[in-house]
């Protein structure tokens, strides 16, 4: 999977990644303000913003892959979740016991249930409707917890009412989740799974539950507590997982130049994100040599690498066709398009319309 020449000139600013992201997949706690220095004492000047670390793209050579587009990847829902009913801005979902409300832009239709069915909630999210914006949680029958059980996949986790609107988990992943659970399990040998911007921990567990060995990775303390407790519940304390607090970015460029190599890459990167420093991650400035980099430490043998881009302003063909320059002369085939959830009404057995989450691109050797 390694080509060593490199784009003559062409340099790509490798900025900071997993830090804090418009969302809660990475979110950093703000630091108190520092305390006025005492008279006559030195103040210390404030440390500089690390400047970006410059990585050449490298240069690709031979024949794209393949295509298959458009790719609609749907999920009627798994496990303690499903997508009950959509519309005028929001989204009507079961999580285990709980029946929640969240504001959800691309349901521009009207609800197919009635307005009764819509107040028998257990929660409901209120505040800013931005994907940006904070807010709080209304809970119409009585004070909840701010956590309960959840199970996907055969996994076990904690779901959360976070003030960035979510749950801790993002169900749309469930279908890739579910292919990487087959590939895993098929593939006759330990896969070695990298998790970047791996948040609470689902997929990382349901990767070691069927056998993989994994990594995962996130820049948020706060996050990779809450996918140890996640570990915890699941009853795989003893499974082969690294979990590895630090900015995906360095932490993908050490494992170039160590030679490390990994079987299946996931990447979710935020469209956004700040660093604990203040550096900043913009992904249609980053994405290239993000993607560039995971190419070099696919293994020779690799099963797939992932790409997901949620809430931004693109084509899915804009993640495509940086996919098959990505992935030049390494065959095999590129397939793009929307992961979809479908409601499944109030038994979770009545299909009905289907809602756009995110768009993906996902490399695969055949």
């Amino acid at each position: 999977m390694r080509q060593k020449e490199r784009r003559p000139g062409q340099k790509f600013a490798a900025g900071p990644s997993g830090g804090r992201r418009a969302d809660d997949r990475g979110q950093r706690p703000t630091k108190p303000a520092a305390k006025p220095a005492p008279a006559r004492e030195k103040v210390r000047e404030p440390a500089s913003v690390p400047t970006a670390i410059e990585r050449p793209l490298m240069e690709r050579t031979g024949e794209r892959p393949a295509e298959r587009v458009p790719v609609i990847l749907e999920s009627l829902g798994a496990g303690d979740f499903h997508l009950i009913d959509s519309g005028n801005g929001e989204k009507l979902e079961q999580y285990g016991p709980y029946r929640i409300v969240r504001p959800e832009g691309q349901a521009l239709w009207q609800p197919s249930l009635p307005k009764q069915a819509w107040e028998k909630v257990d929660a409901v999210f209120t505040g800013d409707t931005d994907e940006e914006g904070t807010g709080r949680w209304r809970f119409p029958k009585e004070a909840l917890g701010e956590t309960w059980p959840l199970n996907l996949l055969g996994v076990d986790f904690l779901g959360r009412f976070t003030s960035f609107r979510h749950v801790g988990v993002f169900p749309e992943q469930i279908v890739h989740w579910t292919w990487m659970k087959q590939q895993v399990e098929a593939a006759g040998r330990p896969l070695k799974v990298l998790n970047l911007f791996g948040y609470t921990g689902v997929a990382s567990l349901v990767a070691a539950a069927a056998g993989a060995e994994v990594t995962h990775v996130d820049a948020s303390k706060k996050a990779i507590g809450w996918a140890r407790e996640n570990q915890a519940l699941s009853r795989l304390e003893k499974a082969p997982i690294r979990w590895i607090c630090e900015d995906a970015m360095k932490f993908i460029q050490r494992e170039e130049r160590r030679g490390n190599s990994y079987d299946i890459i996931l990447t979710d990167p935020p469209k956004f994100g700040r660093g604990p420093n203040g550096e900043v991650w913009h992904l249609f400035e980053h994405l290239p040599v993000m993607l560039d980099i995971c190419r070099e430490i696919l293994s020779p043998k690799a099963v797939g690498l992932v790409l997901t881009a949620y809430s931004i302003r693109a084509s899915f063909y804009s993640i495509h066709e940086l996919m098959r320059e990505t992935m030049r002369g390494a065959g095999g085939v590129v397939e793009s398009g929307e992961l979809v959830i479908r409601e499944a009404g109030l038994d979770g057995k009545a299909p009905g319309r289907a809602l756009s989450t995110s768009l993906f691109s996902r490399w695969v050797p055949k």
